[in-house]
């Protein structure tokens, strides 16, 4: 079963979600999860989820967002679970690469997201990028496990992450020359530990890097993968699919 775990199709990213989402599921994608990253974002990821099976929400606030947090938006974000296709809470996290500025608040917001996924038994999808400790050690105090979406650090680390219970989110950036140490992470890290993403309409895979990405460039990242492991495509599909299915309980 071919899933992307991690997609954008929202119309702040797409002329027409709808058909975006029509065109994958027509392709040879069989799920997909669309991530939200903000209160807009994740309503609108429950409302396309249900009017699609093989279509599911993720919902959150992002670090990128973290400013317009308040006690109502978490109300209204505690409201959308009430939907059977919520299957995570994300996109959450934290992002110390363009600022650290905002750590602190961050970090706030970052807790409140956890302790709703707690709260609900549901797995979270967590950005992280350059706060792999701060990232790990909450993940471990809240005890709750998902995908390390878009993955980009050591195999040492991806390891500690497993060994919280996370998948690592592999995406178009593991097609890139010079992804070196993704592809040492790929090569070493067993496959039942890695899922498939597309992170679209972002990180479009090669031959189209650079243009806008979509969901179904996922099969493009699992070709990769498999030349990277010296395993079938159907392997890499099944086992892939198989983990993010347990997972989210899809």
């Amino acid at each position: 079963m071919l899933i992307d775990s991690h997609c954008h199709v929202l119309s702040e990213e797409y002329d027409d979600p709808n058909n975006i989402i029509k065109e994958t599921l027509n392709s040879m994608v069989d799920k997909i999860i669309i991530n939200g990253y903000d209160l807009k974002s994740s309503i609108e990821a429950v409302s396309l989820s249900e009017k699609y099976e093989n279509v599911y929400a993720a919902i959150g606030i992002g670090p990128e967002n973290v400013c317009d947090i308040n006690d109502d938006i978490i109300e209204k974000i505690n409201m959308l679970l009430t939907s059977n296709k919520v299957v995570a809470i994300g996109e959450i996290g934290l992002d110390y690469y363009w600022t650290k500025e905002n750590k602190e608040s961050q970090i706030s917001v970052f807790r409140h997201m956890l302790k709703i996924a707690k709260k609900n038994n549901l797995p979270v999808i967590v950005h992280c990028r350059n706060a792999f400790k701060d990232t790990y050690d909450l993940l471990k105090e809240y005890n709750v496990n998902g995908i390390l979406h878009c993955y980009s650090g050591s195999v040492e680390m991806a390891k500690s992450f497993i060994d919280l219970g996370f998948l690592l989110g592999i995406g178009g950036v593991i097609t890139f020359k010079n992804a070196k140490e993704l592809k040492d992470v790929v090569e070493k890290i067993d496959i039942h530990n890695l899922s498939l993403e597309t992170d679209s309409p972002y990180l479009s895979p090669e031959p189209y890097r650079g243009k806008l990405n979509k969901p179904e460039n996922v099969m493009l990242i699992a070709k990769k993968i498999a030349e990277i492991k010296g395993i079938s495509l159907e392997e890499v599909i099944n086992i892939t699919g198989k983990s993010v299915c347990t997972k989210f309980d899809l």
